[in-house]
Formats: structure tokens, sequence, C-alpha cells
């Protein structure tokens, strides 16, 4: 496997430098993804942009880190699941619905029980799930919140797949809720 540069704010190439530097002010610290991210600076500010606009769609915060979440267990990317674990702890996720989504698990709450399957229909079936569309909108989602699923779907498969091709170290903020690929 390749080993691809790990970036800090001071080794970064172009924008990735200031984008670093602005995450690790915010967060206190940089993801070991958006280091790898930065060897390709278009790709950080991209990853960072649609992060940004999902932030903004109907999507509760719960259902935003429940649909991430859920994305990165059907694309088993360990590093994502364990970071979007904390950011489902961080916004009020229930525990049960978090360790359902971990263990391929059913959902007792019908609502993200089809926000989960829709999602992970649309990862599965790259996008032919007509079947769970029509459950997710009986559940009492609108249509504007499938296409709101596609977005986060695009959004994950950008940070799926650069973790999957680079393995970059899981920070000490993600490592309490580590997690195997099966």
């Amino acid at each position: 496997m390749t080993d691809f540069t790990l970036h800090t704010p001071e080794t970064a190439p172009g924008n990735a430098k200031e984008r670093l530097q602005a995450t690790e002010s915010k967060l206190g610290f940089v993801p070991t993804m958006y280091g790898i991210m930065a060897n390709a600076p278009t790709l950080l500010e991209g990853y960072q942009t649609l992060s940004e606009i999902f932030g903004r769609s109907s999507l509760s915060p719960q259902e935003q880190q429940v649909v991430l979440l859920a994305v990165s267990v059907a694309n088993q990317c360990e590093f994502c699941v364990a970071a979007h674990t904390t950011l489902a702890q961080g916004a009020g996720v229930d525990k049960e619905i978090i360790q359902a989504l971990r263990d391929g698990g059913s959902i007792d709450d019908p609502r993200m029980a089809a926000l989960a399957k829709v999602t992970q229909a649309i990862v599965s079936k790259q996008g032919w799930a007509g079947q769970e569309v029509d459950e997710f909108l009986a559940a009492g989602f609108e249509q504007q919140q499938v296409m709101e699923v596609i977005l986060a779907a695009g959004l994950k498969t950008l940070s799926n797949y650069t973790n999957h091709l680079s393995n970059p170290p899981l920070n000490e903020a993600f490592a309490k809720n580590a997690w195997k690929a099966r």
C-alpha cells in the first residue's frame, strides 16, 4: 500500500495549509484524514465544502449523523465509523441507534430505521432504492431529504475512499469509538 504524506498545517501545500489551520483552531486538532486529503488541496476543499453544505440540509443534526454513520458502515470505513460515532454521540443520537448502525442491528425508532435503511440501500444499490424510498417517504420524510441523503453519500464517498487508500491513524479524539470492518 502506498504511504501517503500526512500533512500538518505547517507542511500542507497551497490553500490546504489555511484549511488545516482553520480546522485546528476550531477543533483543537486536525483529523488525520484531513492531513491525508491535504495532498490534493482541491479534495480537502471539496470535502469541507460539501460537509458545510450538508450541515445546512433539512435533516436534523441527529439525522445527519445517522446518515453519515450508515454510509460509513456500508462502505466499511473504520476511520469514519469511529469519527461519526463520536460526532453522533455529541449530537445526542441514542446510543442504541448508534450501536445498531455499527453492528448491523435493528433500530427500534421507525423514523430513524427508515432513514438508515434508505441510506444503506442508496449506497449498496448505487441509487436504485425505489422501495426503500417509498418507505422513507411513508415514515414522514420529504423528497428533498432523499436528495440530501444522496449528497451525504457523495460526501462520505470522498472520505471513505480516501481512508481506504491511505489508512490514516485514528485520532485520539475518536479512539474510544474504534471499529473494525467485518
